[in-house]
C-alpha cells in the first residue's frame, strides 16, 4: 500500500503559477490536487487526454469549451480531451480541486 499526503508533496512545476501537488503518477493515469487562492486562475489550455475535476473545497468558476459554471464542493465536473478549459477563483476563500487525466498524458498541454 502506498499512501501519500498532499500537504507534504513538492510542488509541481506549472505555467499557471498555482500550488499543484501529484497525488497519482503511473502509467495508466495522473492525478493532481491544485489549490487556487483568491484571484488565481489557470491559463486557458487544451489537454491531449480526458479529465474529470473534483472539487475538493470551495467554490471557483469552470469554463469547459463554451460553457462557463460555477461550481463548488461535492462537485464532479468532465473536461473532454482537446477541449479548452479553465479554472478561476474568483471567490474569496480558498478553492482546491482534485484533477485526474486519463489515460495519462504523453504529449503536451497547449496553453491558448
Amino acid at each position: 500500500m502506498k499512501i501519500i499526503k498532499i500537504s507534504e508533496q513538492p510542488l509541481a512545476k506549472n505555467p499557471h503559477g498555482v500550488d499543484v501537488r501529484r497525488a497519482y503518477d503511473n502509467k495508466h493515469a495522473l492525478s493532481s490536487v491544485i489549490t487556487f487562492q483568491p484571484g488565481e486562475k489557470l491559463i486557458r489550455h487544451i489537454t491531449p487526454v480526458d479529465v474529470f475535476f473534483y472539487v475538493l473545497e470551495g467554490k471557483g468558476i469552470i469554463e469547459v469549451g463554451d460553457d462557463r459554471k460555477s461550481v463548488s464542493k461535492d462537485t464532479v465536473i468532465d473536461s473532454p480531451k482537446n477541449i479548452p478549459h479553465c479554472w478561476y477563483n474568483e471567490s474569496n476563500s480558498v478553492l482546491r480541486v482534485l484533477v485526474v487525466k486519463v489515460p495519462r498524458p504523453t504529449g503536451d498541454t497547449k496553453l491558448l
